[in-house]
């Protein structure tokens, strides 16, 4: 351990720091490894130190501590993102919020809560209180934490409805600490919230969110059943243009996916079927089962309240998301995926043109979601892992397309959004951050400002592998 790093350790050796190296080494990795370019990559990767802080006021000594001692701080919650965010490319601190759990407030329509609150514990307080529920959640309901929801998210089970986490009124306030000599606490609203929303913690510490709320529902979860695969993007998509219809989830599966990696699925489907995923609410069954009688290439062959099989799926959205990516793995260890914007009007044209071309090598796993009012689909595809200069080229055949890429494989914010800096985001770290030390190598905009994103990003201070 480096001098100025075991100088900021002992400077916090009165807050609760993990001694086990094998609970540092735990809490120093989160799921990049759906990314075999980004495990070959990231898995030596480990803290030197990790703290978990139980206030705002420890969080801002540590900070002030690491701040005076020029050691990293990356922060994280449960660590289940995908694009190697919540990993200390440079090894110092690792600042664990899982002990920032309270649910502060519930009002009519909006809920106050720390970071580390667990999606499902936030939903459940919610529920108990005012029988309301969280708008949109990821896949990883049940381990993931509201704070690495909105730092490193974008969307999720309820996008299909309120869109994606950025839009207009999905967060209404952030409170956030600074890493500078003097922490500062702020709090974002508006136009400011961009600064800090999926940032991956590089420019600001989040302490206190504040997010919408909507009625909770007891959903009826549901699995139909279609042998064409551009029928069932038709049934999701019209589905999901039935205004009168609430829906939580809109999945398609292309097939063998059901077939192949669904275990609990796969006695009452076919290798040539394709399945869609839905969430639908009660109240809201009599029109679904209207619509789905006015489709005779859709078949209903599970529903949540109703059926006769040998034991339940269990949540159909966790088959949904990066969920479908994780039992995939579980069966074949070479699949990988992609994270694909399918955007309107061109959407599914698109999605057709990239099925025809590279089916079965890359199966389409699409989810509805809404986009300025319009229904577009988000590709989270199944690839085939042969070597990274194949899925590069797969990645290109996207982007030659229309179709954009949010690339998995690669660590970096710019990277894994839409390959171009924010400005906002970098002129908050620079205002914020001045030494750099927020989970450093995540931000191509600070460390190199002039990188031509011809060709993936190398963090130049990452740490050596032993």
């Amino acid at each position: 351990m480096k001098d100025n790093v075991a100088a900021a350790k002992a400077a916090l050796s009165h807050l609760d720091i993990d001694q086990s190296e094998a609970a540092i080494k735990a809490k120093s990795r989160d799921f990049f490894w759906y990314s075999p370019v980004l495990k070959a990559r990231l898995d030596h990767v480990i803290a030197d130190f990790v703290v978990s802080p139980r206030s705002e006021a420890e969080i801002i000594e540590v900070l002030k501590a690491c701040y005076d001692h020029d050691c990293p701080v990356t922060t994280r919650g449960a660590g289940t993102g995908n694009y190697g965010q919540a990993m200390p490319l440079a090894g110092g601190c690792v600042m664990h919020l899982r002990h920032m759990d309270k649910v502060r407030e519930v009002h009519p329509g909006r809920v106050i809560t720390e970071p580390g609150v667990l999606l499902k514990d936030l939903d459940a307080a919610c529920k108990e209180h005012s029988n309301q529920e969280i708008r949109m959640f990821s896949s990883t309901w049940a381990t993931a934490t509201i704070g690495g929801f909105i730092a490193g998210g974008s969307g999720g089970v309820g996008s299909c409805t309120w869109g994606s986490l950025r839009d207009l009124g999905n967060i209404i306030r952030l409170r956030v600490v600074t890493m500078e000599q003097e922490p500062r606490v702020l709090e974002f609203r508006g136009e400011e919230l961009a600064r800090v929303s999926h940032a991956y913690g590089t420019n600001g510490i989040i302490t206190e969110i504040e997010l919408p709320l909507a009625p909770a529902y007891d959903w009826t979860e549901m699995f139909v059943a279609t042998e064409d695969f551009s029928a069932a993007v038709a049934f999701a998509e019209d589905l999901a243009n039935q205004d009168g219809i609430l829906m939580k989830l809109g999945t398609v599966f292309e097939a063998p996916i059901a077939k192949d990696f669904f275990q609990r699925v796969a006695p009452y489907v076919e290798a040539g079927t394709n399945l869609i995923g839905l969430m639908i609410a009660p109240h809201s069954m009599d029109g679904f089962l209207t619509f789905l009688g006015r489709r005779p290439e859709a078949k209903l062959i599970y529903r949540s309240d109703d059926y006769d099989w040998d034991r339940s799926p269990g949540p159909v959205f966790e088959y949904g998301w990066n969920h479908t990516t994780l039992r995939a793995l579980k069966v074949d260890p070479s699949i990988t995926y992609l994270q694909v914007r399918y955007g309107y009007p061109q959407h599914k044209a698109l999605i057709a043109k990239m099925q025809g071309a590279l089916s079965p090598e890359v199966l389409q796993h699409l989810e509805v979601l809404r986009e300025n009012g319009k229904v577009i689909f988000a590709g989270l595809s199944l690839v085939k892992f042969t070597t990274e200069e194949r899925l590069d080229e797969i990645v290109k055949m996207h982007e030659d397309a229309g179709a954009m890429v949010f690339n998995p494989h690669r660590y970096t914010l710019e990277e894994g959004g839409r390959q171009t800096v924010d400005d906002r985001q970098l002129r908050f770290k620079q205002e914020a951050d001045p030494k750099g030390l927020l989970n450093p190598g995540k931000m191509i905009a600070w460390d190199d400002p002039n990188w031509g994103f011809n060709q993936m990003y190398a963090y130049p201070k990452i740490q050596a592998a032993e």
